[in-house]
């Protein structure tokens, strides 16, 4: 059987593929802390699901528009107005089968060969795999530790070339928990007017912010007009299954992303799109006091993962991963990776499943509870002594 070459170019992501084997071994009565995904263990509020069950009665399991529905649409407008991230009019706003298909599709619609996208590295595999698949060269931005998993302006400067087309930015950032501040932002924005950049502000962590405000490239001066802000309902409330998220754009990005769409999945299933709606304009209680419970797990876990000798854990300012950097471990980061599930039933990530700057590092998801989490951190202090034996 003979494949297209571009097949070649797209990569896996880590996550599912560690996923897998974590499942098969529970099937095999084996018991598993799952840090490995980025899900959470909150169900999705009852007012949500509510809305989906009425709306399923209700016969909405038809098309619909494939830029979204004219509901969730300007529920999204309010969704950034409250939070201080900018004005849109519904046109401006595109629905989507969750938060990464408008990664390949702004990347598809931008970036063809012999451009090149710039994106933050380590960051979200999906960013590298698909800039390939395109046909167009990835420029890693490195992100690095000892700039408190930030990168440097100067960094960012001498990766622009003439032949750039897209900046990807991802705050606060995955894997590694980092953001910007307004400074930084403010330099970032001066970068992308001058070389008149197209910027894809990943921003689907910005409700799980424990240090700090929040603040969007598009309400800079000069961004509004060249930023594709993406957001998604997976993590602030909890509907990763789902599969419902949506980007802010200038009406004329919006109608192109709108198109690719069109020639792939046709649409959100309407009862989606407005138990989306509710999730915007109900009770924001239950969602509330997730990202207040993330912050509590991320401070006992970072806390005791610090104990453990050989790891050293900087506190994450926003999203629900802990990035501990295993230089000090008589191990590959990979090597312990497996390690860690083979022998101990913890399931993590090498920091190398998302790029070429995060060798000496695990990714662990902390969304999950403190039972688990105590659980995880008892199982990895016993796997480390034993190997210093």
């Amino acid at each position: 059987m003979r494949f297209a070459g571009r097949m070649d170019l797209l990569k896996t992501e880590s996550s599912f593929v560690v996923l897998a084997k974590a499942k098969e071994l529970e099937r095999q009565g084996r018991d598993i802390v799952h840090l490995e995904i980025g899900d959470t263990d909150f169900d999705t509020p009852a007012n949500i699901v509510g809305e989906a069950y009425a709306q399923l009665q209700a016969g909405q399991t038809h098309y619909a528009p494939s830029a979204g529905l004219l509901e969730l649409r300007e529920a999204c407008c309010e969704f950034f107005r409250r939070m201080g991230r900018g004005e849109y009019a519904p046109d401006e706003i595109v629905v989507g089968t969750g938060g990464k298909p408008f990664l390949y599709y702004t990347i598809m619609a931008f970036a063809g060969p012999g451009d090149e996208v710039i994106y933050p590295d380590p960051g979200f595999p999906v960013y590298e795999s698909v800039t390939l698949y395109a046909g167009a060269k990835p420029v890693p931005l490195p992100i690095l530790e000892e700039n408190d998993f930030r990168f440097t302006t100067a960094d960012l400067r001498e990766r622009v070339t003439g032949r750039t087309r897209l900046l990807i930015l991802n705050y606060p950032h995955n894997p590694t928990g980092g953001t910007l501040a307004q400074a930084e932002l403010e330099e970032i924005a001066e970068i992308a007017v001058e070389n008149d950049l197209i910027v894809l502000s990943d921003e689907v962590y910005a409700h799980m912010l424990f240090e700090g405000e929040h603040v969007s490239l598009a309400t800079l001066p000069g961004m509004r007009e060249r930023t594709i802000m993406l957001e998604t309902f997976s993590k602030t409330y909890a509907m990763t299954g789902w599969r419902l998220g949506f980007v802010a754009a200038p009406a004329g990005i919006a109608d192109k992303l709108t198109q690719l769409i069109t020639n792939s999945v046709s649409c959100v299933p309407p009862f989606i799109q407005l138990a989306g709606a509710r999730a915007i304009l109900g009770d924001q209680s239950e969602s509330q006091a997730m990202m207040a419970d993330f912050k509590r797990r991320r401070d006992l876990f970072i806390s005791g993962l610090n104990e453990i000798p050989g790891i050293s854990c900087k506190s994450p300012d926003g999203a629900f991963y802990a990035f501990p950097n295993v230089s000090q471990v008589p191990m590959r980061a990979e090597e312990l990776s497996d390690h860690l599930l083979d022998t101990a039933g913890v399931a993590t990530l090498p920091g190398s499943a998302f790029g070429i700057h995060a060798a000496n590092h695990l990714r662990m998801c902390f969304a999950t509870s403190v039972e688990n989490l105590e659980k995880a951190l008892d199982r990895i202090g016993s796997a480390l002594t034993a190997l210093g034996k």
